[in-house]
């Protein structure tokens, strides 16, 4: 059964004491979580090991890591490995995030390898796509979207591929003020999810947990969370802030 998922990233955000804060502040509100709501805190690399030791025994919350290096090791410098992730407990990993591509020239071959060595080390890829604002303007995101997935995940194996959380990130909406709309967000789900059963068929599409990553707020979360193919976010600046981000876990489904 998919996951329904809150899943912050921080990006390169806050000092070592205000993640300690934030984290303790976004912990100690009551949730609803199970085995099928599930909260992630993507921090920054240097305050893993801090938000690993924030949330051990506290069940169906996680830490990801923002990134990681397709090598499991060897002379790359100011690179971050899967096996050091896994050293510290960490079973999450963002890859392909847009910022990743476009600042970094991440390809998808490149996420590709990513993708591999994360499931070979049994971690969780929350794996990004989505279109820039020129071609949602050109109305072939669709064609677009379709190609990032078909490059970069249509050669792992159905039991390998309902591993991979995929989330979908409009780039013209983010941090942009611009936010897609709740029938956008599930318009582009739904074709994910039709791509994925066109390739691997629909009971596998089903169990793929599908975030959206445009903007999602406090005030939007709940909408959007209830689409019907949405199973959650990929939460920017709202999850910097603790009574927003306590919100929008509380709008999952």
């Amino acid at each position: 059964m998919k996951s329904q998922i809150a899943a912050a990233n921080w990006k390169m955000n806050l000092t070592l004491q205000q993640g300690e804060t934030l984290l303790d502040e976004i912990l100690a509100q009551p949730y609803q979580l199970n085995h099928n709501r599930l909260v992630v805190f993507a921090v920054p690399a240097p305050y893993l090991a801090m938000a690993q030791q924030k949330v051990a025994g506290k069940s169906h919350v996680f830490i990801a890591a923002q990134n990681c290096y397709s090598k499991k090791s060897g002379a790359y410098t100011g690179e971050i490995s899967v096996e050091m992730l896994q050293s510290l407990g960490i079973k999450w990993v963002v890859l392909g995030h847009s910022e990743r591509r476009e600042y970094f020239q991440e390809s998808d071959q490149f996420l590709a390898e990513k993708v591999n060595i994360v499931l070979e080390y049994n971690m969780t890829p929350i794996f990004c796509c989505g279109e820039p604002l020129q071609v949602r303007e050109a109305g072939t995101q669709n064609n677009f979207v379709a190609k990032q997935l078909e490059a970069s995940l249509y050669h792992l194996s159905a039991e390998q591929l309902q591993k991979v959380v995929i989330a979908y990130e409009p780039i013209w909406a983010i941090g942009t003020g611009k936010t897609a709309t709740s029938e956008q967000a599930q318009e582009m789900h739904a074709h994910i999810r039709a791509e994925l059963a066109n390739k691997y068929g629909a009971d596998v599409a089903k169990n793929v947990s599908i975030l959206y990553g445009g903007s999602v707020k406090a005030a939007n979360a709940a909408e959007i969370f209830g689409q019907p193919d949405v199973d959650g976010g990929l939460v920017g600046g709202a999850s910097l802030i603790a009574k927003e981000f306590s919100t929008i876990i509380n709008g999952l489904k």
